[in-house]
């Protein structure tokens, strides 16, 4: 490694603010914060940022069905965000918000550079218009077939039957994904970043191909080279929430491509307001420092291609490095919603998993590749109840009572040398044929630490662990073959006992510098229990502890995971009386707020008696609470003119109960009842929308009275 001090800034693709964290998001976090707190180890300056992503037309009209500000609502979901962030231990310096004048003062900056250097173009652009809503519609606001496969209920960009991509005009049979309506056609200037220029095309050629790509990543660039660079569109007409583009009298927006990437530069600017920093030696081109961006392969193309283009021509550094990771799948098959395994932040904690078990399984999968990840519920709980808890935290419960029962707490006075352990150790029970300063044993996990260190700043968490992993088996060996239970019982073995489960817990000490930048709260507990006073770094492997220093008498530092947790986690998770669409397992950066509408069916036709059958009532939320233990769900307290009815709906995200108190609504009254856990639920509300924040209970007009029938 390096012995020089690097300055790095490193930062997160930014989550869309109209939805929860899930654990598909975290992969790409938890392997950025790893490798964060890896490098800070080593003693190299680290900024980490991230921002949450937060305007465009899902926001708009998201806050205007809850009858809130758009401001509002990015503000809710803000907290939330970083709520999940911390107790995933997913440490940023700052979290900011791309609604933020940093960010407007940098979008517009940019965008006159760009214009000045020519390479911004408007042209006419015929989209469709819902005239219901009266809006243009983006790409995947629209649905229909498939123009090369007439595969039904494609967005209107591309297929995911058989992968075409496609202009939304191409679909055959369009709808509106907002109102439901056909679409009719519209023209509309927009503007444009000429990226199909020569001097973009031949700019980007090289820097794909400088390093800065991982292979398979730089590999896919020479097809869409090869297929031609298009334009970028980076304007929406009103209405829309985001930044007016300068000259247009708010009659045209920023796109989010273009806004959402300027929120890393935006969060950093604004944390180096807070800390005085110099913006310019990390956004300038300076060979003292490095940018680095950890994305999902999704946004690729944008992060190799348009971003750094984006920033070449508008006088800008471009990345070091882009990170790039795949999806994660569950058992796999994507995640979804109707299997349990569509499964929030919030959620996995609320069941008592430890965060620290998630992120320790996510490193022991990364391979610094773009592969997917796959979390099998029962390799989790094998890996971690095998490796943390009855390889490495065994280590320390197998040896630290004797120091704290048999010797006050006190390692022993003696040193780790060669000749202690020629005079403890017997003959089979380790190695020893180096006479340096420390015993073989302690020798062999010391060489690691290049390796170890190697696999990290590679990204290949995978490797790093399948080293750590080896030695705690090592480590274990040593004290099976030593048996300090048995040697305790000789009054005369009392000194080599001491020595022995001295050394036990250095190497136990070195595990855990290892381990640091995977499982930070329990390295603080460790530190703890050690009563180590300052932070481990990497060059603490070669420090042994002082002999006879004092610790803590040792508490339980990680438990199992029980099998049962999962099989709740999975269940309460499958609780939503409402269909929800499967879900992708990693959220889009700016390109999710165009995916998150539901998947709208082309049902079968029903007869009028099939119909007659389903009992609609208007009904009146007289009460409604939370459910305790739920996750989704929140219980109303239904009035339909001839009495209550209780219904548990799966509407928690997406409401305050406190909003839905007097309001009316539809409910399917001859729907039989079904018993929950938490109760008798006797009908359903109807709402739309794909799920989570995003449901819209119905409404009827004025003069609508609870019992009537919908008819």
């Amino acid at each position: 490694m390096p012995d020089k001090k690097r300055k790095i800034l490193v930062t997160n693709a930014l989550p869309y603010a109209n939805g929860p964290i899930h654990i598909g998001h975290l992969v790409g976090y938890i392997q950025a914060d790893i490798w964060v707190r890896f490098q800070r180890m080593l003693g190299h300056t680290v900024h980490y940022v991230c921002a949450d992503d937060t305007h465009g037309t899902p926001i708009m009209l998201r806050a205007g069905q809850d009858g809130i500000t758009p401001e509002t609502l990015i503000e809710r979901m803000h907290g939330e965000h970083v709520r999940d962030f911390k107790d995933f231990r997913v440490d940023f310096d700052n979290y900011d918000s791309t609604n933020s004048p940093e960010t407007r003062e940098l979008c517009e900056d940019i965008y006159a550079k760009l214009k000045a250097n020519d390479l911004v173009a408007v042209h006419s652009v015929e989209q469709f218009y819902d005239p219901v809503k009266q809006m243009f519609l983006p790409d995947r606001y629209i649905k229909g077939e498939c123009p090369k496969c007439g595969a039904k209920d494609q967005y209107g960009d591309s297929c995911e039957v058989c992968g075409s991509t496609y202009s939304p005009t191409d679909l055959k049979n369009p709808y509106s994904v907002v109102s439901g309506k056909k679409p009719v056609r519209k023209s509309s200037e927009h503007y444009f970043f000429r990226l199909s220029d020569r001097r973009c095309v031949e700019f980007l050629k090289q820097w794909t191909r400088s390093g800065t790509l991982q292979p398979e990543a730089a590999n896919k660039m020479n097809e869409w080279f090869a297929a031609g660079l298009r334009d970028w569109d980076i304007s929406r007409d009103a209405p829309y929430f985001g930044f007016p583009i300068p000259g247009t009298d708010g009659k045209k927006f920023f796109y989010v491509w273009l806004d959402a990437p300027v929120g890393y530069m935006a969060s950093f600017k604004n944390l180096c307001k807070k800390k005085k920093l110099d913006f310019d030696a990390y956004w300038r081109k300076n060979p003292e420092t490095e940018l680095h961006h950890f994305i999902g392969k999704d946004i690729l193309y944008f992060h190799a291609l348009f971003w750094p283009a984006m920033l070449e021509y508008s006088g800008y550094r471009t990345p070091s490095k882009l990170a790039v990771n795949g999806f994660l799948t569950i058992n796999g098959e994507k995640m979804s919603k109707s299997r349990g395994t569509f499964i929030t932040a919030e959620s996995y904690l609320q069941h008592g998993l430890n965060p620290e078990w998630l992120r320790y399984y996510y490193a022991a999968k990364s391979n610094g590749t773009m592969e997917d990840i796959d979390l099998s519920f029962d390799d989790f709980v094998a890996r971690v109840n095998s490796d943390l808890v009855g390889k490495y935290v065994n280590i320390a419960s197998r040896t630290a009572g004797f120091i704290s029962k048999q010797f006050g707490g006190r390692l022993s006075s003696e040193p780790l040398t060669v000749e202690n352990e020629l005079k403890y150790i017997r003959p089979g029970e380790v190695s020893f044929s180096d006479p340096s300063q420390l015993p073989d044993i302690n020798r062999k996990f010391v060489i690691e630490t290049i390796g170890i260190a190697e696999d990290y700043h590679a990204r290949e968490f995978s490797k790093a662990l399948k080293r750590i992993a080896a030695l705690a088996d090592i480590a274990n060996q040593y004290v099976d073959k030593f048996k300090p239970w048995d040697r305790i019982k000789n009054p005369e073995e009392a000194r080599a006992v001491h020595w022995f489960c001295s050394n036990a817990l250095e190497l136990f000490r070195v595990l855990t510098i290892y381990l640091s930048p995977v499982l930070p709260a329990l390295s603080v507990s460790v530190r703890e229990f050690l009563d180590i006073a300052s932070p481990l770094t990497w060059n603490d492997v070669t420090r042994p502890l002082t002999p006879g220093h004092q610790i803590r008498p040792y508490e339980h530092l990680m438990t199992r995971v029980d099998p049962k947790q999962i099989a709740a986690l999975i269940e309460a998770n499958k609780e939503s009386l409402l269909p929800a669409p499967q879900a992708h397992s990693q959220q889009r950066h700016a390109q999710h707020q165009e995916s998150t509408m539901e998947t709208a069916t082309q049902p079968s036709t029903i007869s009028i008696d099939d119909f007659s059958k389903v009992d609609l009532r208007i009904a009146k939320i007289v009460q409604a609470e939370h459910v305790k233990g739920a996750d989704k769900l929140l219980k109303l307290t239904l009035d339909i003119g001839n009495g209550q009815r209780t219904v548990f709906a799966g509407i928690k995200a997406a409401y305050d109960p406190a909003q839905l108190v007097g309001r009316l609504t539809v409910m399917v009254a001859n729907l039989a009842p079904r018993k929950m856990k938490f109760g008798l639920s006797e009908g359903m509300v109807l709402a739309a929308g794909p799920g989570e924040k995003d449901l819209w209970i119905l409404s009827p007009d004025e003069g609508a009275q609870p019992g009537m029938r919908v008819k």
